[in-house]
């Protein structure tokens, strides 16, 4: 009787599960397909009225104006409707994490303060509920990055349809991240100590810590007879160009102490992470012709004499001093509002920046800065068909209605646990 009972328990747990899994990616693209006389976004910030475009093999091959090039294939009707390429999330832990409070679902962070040789990629989980929840919105890639430590990891940028991490993958292992020592400390009340912020104490100490782990490894790496120290050649990408380092970094004085330390190590490629203050210097940051990956837009100011809706504005403050921005999510809650990105770049228009530069918040340049512009963020012939349309503007909540979704040229489902429960009770309460 009891092994009946286990058996009954086995199955219907598999039962359950199975109702509850990921959507089934979608087959490769199989015929041609041509859009017609919808409004193309192509995320460089042209707009393409009554558009045409056509992709095959999981490519576009053409776009322009309606009459200017011949459907093919399968034809998709969308006019009075929008094309946005596919929204990038970069700098998130999507697919890392499932269940905050379920330390066996939480796999962002390794033991250690230097573990450049760690890559999230490996620990990616292509079955997140949380993954799938992200395509409604149009937000159909992401970088994924670990945390903690002052060198977390190296992260890696995934497509979200995807049976595992190898089929997700993009681009692997682009870069190492870095958190940046703070120049002020706030007061820790539980701790007896007074609120507020005060000046970092050990910040000159944490810098030097590593500054010497980045002279050792070079040391290493150059060394004739190298050690096998996998964190010291973990670094070898930052100093051949073949990695970013991008690092986290809020206040002034530190920026401008991160750019001097990148001048020092000849470092080809940076990015700062967060930045909230770049704005004060972002003179030298154009100069510098270093990317800024900004902190949460629906966040309030840090301090007290920072403008009410500096988080809104400062977007447009960076990009009218021709620095390449872009938008991030990290923070609270930080998976499941990773879908929002749209919304934060709606916002950021609503706040001064033209609408078509907003969208390069989340496209284009997010593309370019994560080194994927190549192959992903605009609407263009070559790069791969990722894309949705949508009935309304994208970046507004009230009409980011998305009709359909492609990644690579593949017709995705658009169904998550969150869309099954509104058709669940939608149907409950709209019939009397």
């Amino acid at each position: 009787m009891k092994k009946i009972s286990y058996i009954i328990l086995l199955l219907t747990f598999s039962i359950g599960n199975s109702s509850i899994a990921q959507q089934t990616p979608a087959k490769k693209q199989s015929e041609t397909i041509s859009i017609s006389g919808a409004i193309a976004h192509i995320g460089t910030g042209e707009i393409i009225e009554n558009s045409i475009l056509i992709f095959k093999n999981g490519k576009i091959t053409a776009i322009g104006v309606q009459g200017s090039i011949s459907a093919e294939g399968k034809t998709i009707d969308a006019s009075g409707k929008h094309i946005y390429p596919g929204f990038i999330a970069p700098n998130t832990t999507l697919g890392l994490v499932e269940i905050g409070a379920v330390r066996a679902t939480d796999d962002d962070s390794e033991l250690g303060n230097y573990n450049p040789h760690i890559r999230s990629i490996i620990a990616y989980n292509a079955e997140s509920k949380i993954v799938e929840s992200m395509r409604p919105n149009g937000v159909l890639m992401a970088q994924i990055t670990p945390r903690g430590g002052i060198i977390s990891g190296t992260s890696s940028i995934v497509q979200l349809d995807a049976w595992n991490w190898e089929d997700a993958a993009l681009k692997t292992d682009d870069g190492i991240h870095m958190n940046w020592p703070n120049t002020v400390t706030r007061g820790r009340w539980w701790l007896g100590e007074d609120p507020g912020f005060k000046p970092n104490k050990k910040y000159d100490e944490q810098v030097t810590q590593i500054e010497d782990f980045i002279n050792q490894a070079k040391a290493t790496i150059q060394s004739s007879s190298p050690t096998k120290n996998l964190p010291h050649f973990a670094m070898k990408g930052i100093f051949d160009g073949s990695k970013t380092l991008f690092v986290h970094v809020a206040h002034e004085k530190a920026i401008l102490d991160v750019m001097s330390f990148a001048k020092k190590h000849a470092l080809k490629k940076i990015v700062l992470v967060g930045a909230d203050q770049a704005y004060k210097i972002a003179n030298q940051i154009k100069q510098n012709n270093i990317g800024v990956l900004l902190t949460r837009t629906h966040s309030e100011p840090n301090f007290e004499d920072d403008d009410y809706d500096l988080p809104y504005k400062n977007a447009k403050l960076l990009m009218d001093a021709g620095v390449l921005v872009a938008l991030q999510n990290s923070g609270q809650m930080e998976r499941a509002n990773a879908r929002n990105l749209p919304f934060q770049a709606g916002t950021v228009a609503a706040h001064g920046l033209d609408k078509e530069k907003a969208l390069q918040l989340i496209t284009g340049n997010s593309a370019k800065i994560l080194g994927i512009d190549s192959i992903a963020g605009t609407l263009e012939v070559g790069k791969d068909a990722t894309l949705f349309i949508s009935l309304g503007d994208a970046l507004d909540m009230r009409t980011n209605q998305i009709e359909k979704v492609f990644i690579q040229g593949r017709d995705i489902s658009l169904e998550s646990h969150q869309t099954k429960l509104w058709k669940r009770y939608s149907s409950k309460y709209g019939s009397k």
